[in-house]
């Protein structure tokens, strides 16, 4: 057994002296690995001329030390071989072989002491030689590896910096196209014409003596249906035709009805023309409530509370930058629709979100506010989904989009007024002065009605003629004149035509 022990050390000795020559040449390839090679190549070179001789050193020692316990691994094994003979020949001689090996053992626990100090110069070796490694490069072995790991990081940093860029440009150019594709679609699923009178309507005339008792004498029946409507009149321009001018489109279709009844019936005097107004103004009434009957049904959209369609069909007679408001409406509910479908959205919401979106606009003129804001207050009032408002305030940027469904409404509307043909920033202009010049009147006690005529050249102003005398009327025209000149950027001069006039009304039973 102390044999074999012996020969085991050997090899575990000559193994360390290969593994600690291997782990040195390991931890020299991590060094030139993170780049400090670049930085410190002169010293590391002497390092590694400095480690190779130490090591030649070490398995010098080594291989000597393993030649001469293979020396005495042979030898002791002859010994042994001749006392296993000896002791089959001659069991007399036992106690003369253990006290042999006894001495054996002696010289075993010597020779393990002289192996315990070489394990012990190889590991101050391996020591020194790392000492003189950090000295020639100047880093700790600590220092060196930190130094390792953060090039490390740097490198993977901006890769990965570089990636995420990429990728991003990527998705962004995938996005902007699926997005173009979307919105393609939508616009080709659904074109609306947006033909719309804007300023003017005709009327046609069987003779030119019809005009004769439109005028009536000394103009009577002609300025009652003015006052009456609204509107002017221009009957000496065309042939066979009058022309019905104002920028109110409600107006101008009652003034359509009325004067093609009157014509139809004939007789046409201040009565029959109050009477044939108020008709028309009932059939002006049921046309907008169809019109709103035919945008939902249309749109598919079949829960409006009854007034609201009727708000809704109000806007068939309003323009937008010379866009019709209502088809304006159901274009933006259909394209919202298509977008949605296309994208995953809600698009029930969306649809109906769009169609309502200027429903404030049907009752601006009469309440002060953005159309906007009175939008959510009539659509809080008729009970509406808090989505539907909330995906609708948000078409302006009044409001911040709270939902998908809100870019998308605001998206649809974009296209829809934006496309080529679909609005005159001059017409918008030329009303909203109009609607300025008569608010001016009105905004006088005396005055009853006011309208805007003669494209904005004229405005003809009705007072209340228990408030106001002649004289009177004369200096409020004067002041009327000199607000607007105040308050008003126009070309040329505005004709201020103030009317007072008196009617009493009997009846013979």
């Amino acid at each position: 057994m102390t044999q074999l022990t012996q020969n085991l050390l050997a090899l575990i000795i000559l193994g360390i002296g290969f593994l600690l020559g291997y782990c040195i040449r390991r931890f020299l390839v991590k060094k030139r690995i993170g780049g400090i090679e670049q930085r410190y190549q002169e010293r590391v070179s002497k390092a590694k001329t400095e480690s190779k001789r130490i090591l030649e050193e070490a398995k010098e020692k080594v291989e000597k030390a393993s030649l001469k316990l293979r020396q005495d691994y042979d030898k002791k094994r002859q010994e042994l071989l001749k006392t296993q003979q000896l002791l089959l020949k001659r069991e007399n001689v036992l106690d003369e072989k253990i006290s042999i090996l006894e001495k054996k053992e002696g010289t075993v626990h010597q020779e393990a002491q002289e192996l315990k100090e070489i394990e012990k110069t190889l590991e101050n070796l391996k020591k020194e030689a790392q000492h003189r490694l950090e000295e020639i490069s100047g880093f700790s072995k600590i220092q060196a590896k930190k130094e390792l790991l953060a090039e490390i990081e740097q490198n993977s940093q901006k890769e990965l910096l570089e990636r995420t860029k990429k990728l991003e440009r990527q998705g962004t150019e995938s996005f902007e196209k699926r997005a173009k594709e979307i919105l393609t679609q939508a616009i080709q699923k659904y074109a609306l014409s947006q033909a719309q009178e804007v300023t003017t309507t005709s009327v046609p005339l069987s003779t030119e003596e019809i005009k004769g008792r439109i005028i009536g004498k000394e103009g009577r029946n002609i300025r009652a249906f003015e006052k009456l409507a609204g509107v002017e009149l221009i009957v000496d321009e065309t042939p066979e035709t009058v022309v019905i001018s104002g920028f109110n489109p409600i107006r101008r279709e009652i003034a359509k009805l009325a004067l093609e009844k009157l014509i139809q019936d004939g007789r046409i005097q201040p009565a029959r023309i109050e009477e044939k107004m108020k008709e028309a103004k009932e059939e002006v009434s049921e046309k907008i409530k169809e019109a709103g009957k035919t945008a939902v049904y249309e749109t598919g959209i079949i829960d409006l509370d009854p007034k609201l369609i009727e708000l809704l069909g109000r806007l068939y007679f309003r323009t937008s930058y010379g866009q019709n408001v209502l088809l304006h409406s159901m274009e933006v509910a259909l394209l919202a629709q298509n977008i949605s479908d296309e994208i995953g959205a809600d698009s029930k919401i969306a649809k109906k979100a769009g169609l309502l979106h200027d429903i404030g606009k049907a009752i601006d003129r009469q309440i002060q506010g953005s159309h906007v804001d009175i939008g959510i207050k009539i659509l809080e009032k008729f009970g509406v989904e808090k989505e539907v408002i909330s995906a609708m305030k948000s078409h302006h940027d009044e409001y911040p989009p709270e939902s998908l469904e809100a870019i998308i409404v605001k998206v649809a509307d974009q296209i829809s007024g934006a496309r080529p043909g679909a609005r005159k920033d001059t017409l918008e202009n030329y009303l909203k002065r109009l609607g300025e010049l008569e608010e001016i009147a009105i905004s006088f006690p005396e005055v009853e009605k006011a309208y805007a005529i003669q494209a904005g050249r004229e405005i003809r102003v009705f007072v209340k003629p228990e408030k106001i005398d002649d004289l009177s009327a004369h200096n409020l025209a004067k002041e009327i004149a000199r607000k607007i000149e105040e308050d008003l950027v126009y070309p040329g001069e505005i004709k201020v035509t103030l009317i007072r006039e008196s009617r009493a009304v009997e009846f013979a039973r």
